[in-house]
């Protein structure tokens, strides 16, 4: 059979993440032939994957096509009847349906189950990406290109330069990078031996040791499900058993409990060992809550340079224990029953995730690959360097990284180790931080796994944000076709200008809630096309 024609566009997009749909729609939207590639078989990544109670942090610096996202899902809530059009939690399979529709009214072509040839998937001309190959065989290409995953692939296969785990204080001068010396949150509150009756670690815990204070490694923040569950008996399915489970892997939590309960006073709510938000419908995103919950800690530190086939098997391993976490406060003997029963009243919802048995589609993967491209987002650029030139959106999330390692302290006890919680002011994002250096390659844009430290990268990467670049990078890639120019030399008040067009935020201006409606009605503006000469 002979090879499908190559398929020819201005804009491919790798990666349905919710950075994806949107610098998809953003380049159709300026009048770019646009093709967005999903190597699995949904769209919003995380977005639409359990993580629906919004990492916000400041509503008002969440502007553009992240906030018509938001309007979109409070139009299916209708939530204007509240004088509050945006929905801010919401369920999964409303996010993923108003995402489609977004790509739809664009013109984009959505194409799913199209991995890159994981060998000789990227090919190039000089610095230029040329064309990708996916693992059947079909060849794109495309004037820019976006890597638009967690895992950033592309980016890799194309040369570009990247790291991944943890800087050490002084590469960058950060107060907050490195081993930290101090984990006062998501802690043990009290003291669980590490080690059994035998003598043997408790399955869990590292016997690895902790590391030096500030000294950089590649340890990556813990992994999970963000799992989305209901109270509702009409529709709630019990908690599933994963397969090879053995409660005795456990064991720490069942020690935990029981201490817990007697530290308190009383047994533990479920809310103390899952984190739950509620949604609409009944239902709710659960999330990792204290020291032993569903962040499988230490578990994935090869995830963001391995192989696929290695990468599949970390994503099977947290199912295993993600599920097996709450299968055993269901049902194992040494949990209280008031508590039992509590987490028996919740279960996995049967209208969500109907294709992958009710279980989330996507792995929380919370850093992965960092480029190190033209700019390299650092502490300062949170905390006392917040102004840039060439913004392109804000984030003000905190610095916000989950535990990186689970050991046994000095005395012997069960500790926890990297979990970073530091407030940052509203803070503008550059558009360098998503450009490669410009001789690694001139036509791709990094919106997902850009260039940023650890410590910044904890804050700038929550869901809102990756809208908010990757609208920017959609805008750019028409841009640079437009004027024949690399992504790093377009005209950068240009690209400004448009987004503000587009009721982007550049800066931090709080605002009463009752306004909310009439500021967002004032933002929502058509977008302005740019013109292009395709003569």
């Amino acid at each position: 059979m002979a090879a499908p024609a190559p398929v020819e566009c201005d804009l491919v997009v790798y990666g349905g993440t919710a950075g994806g749909v949107t610098t998809a729609v953003a380049g159709a939207r300026q009048g770019l032939k646009t093709v967005l590639i999903e190597p699995r078989a949904h769209l919003g990544g995380m977005a639409t994957g359990g993580l629906s109670r919004t990492d916000v942090g400041k509503r008002e610096v969440i502007g553009g096509l992240a906030l018509e996202f938001y309007w979109r899902v409070g139009e299916r809530y209708e939530m204007r009847r509240f004088l509050n059009p945006v929905a801010w939690f919401y369920e999964p399979r409303v996010g993923e349906s108003v995402m489609r529709e977004m790509l739809r009214d664009a013109g984009v072509k959505v194409l799913f189950h199209r991995r890159l040839r994981e060998r000789d998937g990227v090919r190039k001309a000089g610095p230029r990406i040329t064309e990708i190959v996916v693992e059947n065989g079909e060849i794109y290409r495309a004037k820019v290109f976006a890597d638009c995953t967690y895992e950033g692939d592309l980016m890799a296969q194309a040369k570009v330069a990247y790291t991944w785990g943890r800087e050490s204080i002084q590469q960058y001068g950060e107060t907050l990078a490195g081993v930290r010396d101090r984990t006062p949150k998501h802690q043990f509150l009290v003291d669980i031996p590490a080690r059994g009756a035998g003598g043997n670690l408790l399955p869990e815990i590292s016997p690895d040791p902790v590391g030096i204070p500030g000294r950089a490694d590649k340890r990556v923040q813990a992994y999970n499900f963000r799992v989305i569950a209901t109270n509702n008996p009409a529709i709630r399915i019990p908690w599933p058993k994963p397969r090879n489970y053995d409660p005795a892997r456990y064991e720490l939590l069942a020690l935990l409990v029981k201490a817990m309960e007697k530290k308190l006073g009383r047994p533990q709510v479920f809310n103390e060992l899952t984190l739950i938000a509620n949604i609409p419908n009944q239902k709710a995103d659960f999330n990792n809550q204290g020291a032993f919950s569903t962040d499988y800690i230490g578990k994935n530190y090869d995830y963001p340079d391995a192989s696929y086939s290695r990468r599949d098997e970390i994503w099977q391993e947290h199912i295993d224990y993600v599920q097996g976490y709450y299968y055993f406060l269901a049902n194992d003997p040494r949990v209280p029953p008031v508590l039992q029963q509590e987490v028996r009243e919740w279960g996995l919802p049967k209208d969500e995730y109907e294709d992958t048995d009710h279980w989330p589609h996507q792995l929380y993967v919370r850093e992965g690959r960092r480029m190190l491209g033209e700019y390299v987002l650092v502490q300062k650029d949170l905390q006392t360097d917040r102004v840039k030139s060439d913004a392109i959106g804000m984030g003000s999330y905190n610095s916000d990284s989950h535990n990186v390692q689970r050991f046994v302290n000095a005395r012997g006890l069960a500790e926890n180790e990297g979990d970073m919680q530091v407030a940052v002011q509203p803070y503008q994002i550059p558009f360098r931080m998503i450009l490669p250096r410009r001789a690694e390659a001139a036509n791709l844009l990094v919106p997902v796994c850009f260039s940023a430290s650890h410590v910044a990268y904890s804050s700038a990467r929550m869901e809102p944000q990756y809208m908010i670049i990757g609208h920017a990078a959609g805008v750019a890639a028409a841009l640079a076709i437009r004027d024949g120019k690399p992504v790093q030399e377009i005209a950068v008040p240009e690209l400004q200008k448009i987004l503000k067009s587009q009721a982007a935020i550049f800066e931090y201006v709080p605002y009463p809630q009752q306004d909310a409606l009439g500021m967002l009605r004032r933002k929502m503006a058509p977008p302005q096309p740019i013109r292009f000469n395709w003569e």
